[in-house]
């Protein structure tokens, strides 16, 4: 009792402390993760024991949360050798993130995404809206078979050089691209985390999600593009004059020819690791680690530099954020949510759906999606063995609530966090109130569209 209010009590302050940004988002993260493992797994669990008759192990508690075990396993590097606890912090996602952060400055560090943007904007002669277009197509179909936070690792900083050129607001491009990245992973398997739970679970292939999620992302990528063209078009109007006949040549963009090429290649190996590691059983922790020590010995000479642009202050804001969500998960708020669908649902198959998708899309647009999606998993499977309604059907309401919710607020995914944290180093902060306007309204879009999908098709 004193330790799920308590824990309910930090999230909802860390939270509004997020929402107003009076403090750094990791400054914020990490006090109330601390005041998690102090108050929640300190104090109200040892309250709860002796007060409340309750059965918590404060200890095992913060050691579950801070998952540091994990990583002495085999399970964590080669996903076939066991199952990932998916508890507390995640960390395979903050090896991996920190992996591909090294990638992407020792790629910036040689000119490789100045003359992608320009390759790119000479492609489509340096129009703005035809280049936002592609670029929200690029991300969703990237995100099909890479992480999105690679995709929106590399696509940010493409547009915010881009938008330096041609002089336009790089935001609203990076929120659709942020947007379309979710979207575009929950069309396969290997595309978001929640899905690699679902069909690991259920057994589901990629296959499975391609015809399924994917067909309704499909058809949301075509609302998508319309429309962030119709709200964010006069946003994307540059505010002066650009001569582009001006511009340099893409090539001369290039700062270390040997260092593009070595970053190139280490960029398409990143890809196909990526891509693969369905069938090679590598982890992402082990693919962001070989990542960056390959670009490390790369970039002996400009080790200085590249760590200093790492954006580490992310890296503890997600830190921060696995451990709160873990004060969740250790006092079963989420299995009271869970339990919550249940019970109302009443065997309705409609009700049901409709529940699945929106409170998992509620859910997912302010904790962690991945506990959130595991949690689900085996409250489908009770649901589809005492009331009838298949299977698949639930699974593929859980992967669109779940996935798409996230895209909602700016600490939903993580993507939208890596998005938002490129565009504020390039000087152009984004607030709540800014990307709530704009992606709230997409995600509900998308979320009516893929209950009425769900409806016709499988009910």
């Amino acid at each position: 009792m004193v330790a799920q209010i308590t824990a309910v009590v930090i999230f909802l302050v860390m939270f509004i402390l997020i929402i107003t940004e009076k403090f750094p988002k990791h400054f914020t993260t990490l006090v109330c993760g601390a005041l998690t493992l102090i108050l929640v797994f300190g104090v109200g669990m040892n309250i709860d024991n002796h007060f409340f008759g309750k059965d918590y192990n404060g200890l095992e508690s913060i050691l579950e949360t801070l998952n540091v075990k994990n990583i002495f396993t085999a399970g964590f590097w080669y996903t076939a050798a066991g199952e990932n606890e998916s508890k507390g912090i995640d960390w395979a996602t903050i090896i991996f993130l920190i992996g591909m952060m090294i990638m992407v400055e020792g790629m910036a560090r040689v000119g490789f995404f100045r003359w992608l943007c320009l390759r790119l904007a000479k492609l489509v002669k340096y129009k703005v809206i035809p280049i936002f277009i592609v670029f929200m197509t690029m991300s969703a179909v990237l995100s099909m078979f890479i992480d999105s936070i690679t995709v929106i690792l590399f696509l940010s900083a493409v547009t915010v050089e881009l938008a330096g050129l041609l002089k336009f607001n790089p935001v609203p491009m990076i929120l659709a691209e942020i947007f379309c990245a979710n979207l575009g992973g929950s069309s396969t398997m290997c595309g978001d985390p929640p899905n690699i739970i679902i069909g690991s679970k259920l057994g589901y292939s990629f296959g499975d999600f391609l015809t399924n999620t994917g067909a309704i992302a499909g058809i949301g990528l075509v609302l998508m593009i319309g429309y962030f063209y119709l709200v964010c078009r006069k946003q994307l109007a540059s505010k002066t004059e650009v001569d582009v006949s001006k511009f340099p040549d893409p090539k001369d963009a290039i700062t270390d020819i040997k260092g593009f090429i070595v970053s190139t290649v280490i960029f398409a190996l990143a890809v196909v690791l990526l891509i693969t590691h369905g069938k090679t059983h590598l982890s992402v922790a082990t693919i962001g680690l070989g990542i960056a020590i390959i670009t490390i010995f790369a970039n002996i000479k400009y080790l200085g530099i590249i760590f200093k642009k790492v954006d580490f202050p992310t890296v503890l804001f997600f830190m921060g954020l696995f451990i709160v969500v873990g004060g969740l998960e250790q006092t079963h708020i989420l299995e009271l949510i869970a339990t919550f669908i249940k019970n109302v649902s009443a065997g309705n198959a409609y009700v049901m759906i409709a529940i699945i998708i929106w409170v998992s899309a509620f859910a997912s647009a302010f904790i962690d999606n991945i506990p959130f999606a595991a949690t689900m998993v085996p409250v489908i499977t009770a649901l589809a063995g005492s009331t009838g309604v298949d299977i698949g059907t639930m699974a593929w309401a859980l992967s669109m609530g779940t996935d798409i919710g996230g895209s909602a607020t700016p600490i939903g995914a993580s993507a939208n966090v890596v998005g938002m944290a490129v565009a504020q180093k390039s000087g152009h902060p984004v607030g709540w109130g800014k990307y709530c306007k704009i992606s709230a309204p997409a995600t509900l879009i998308v979320l009516v569209l893929s209950t009425v999908i769900i409806f016709v098709r499988y009910l």
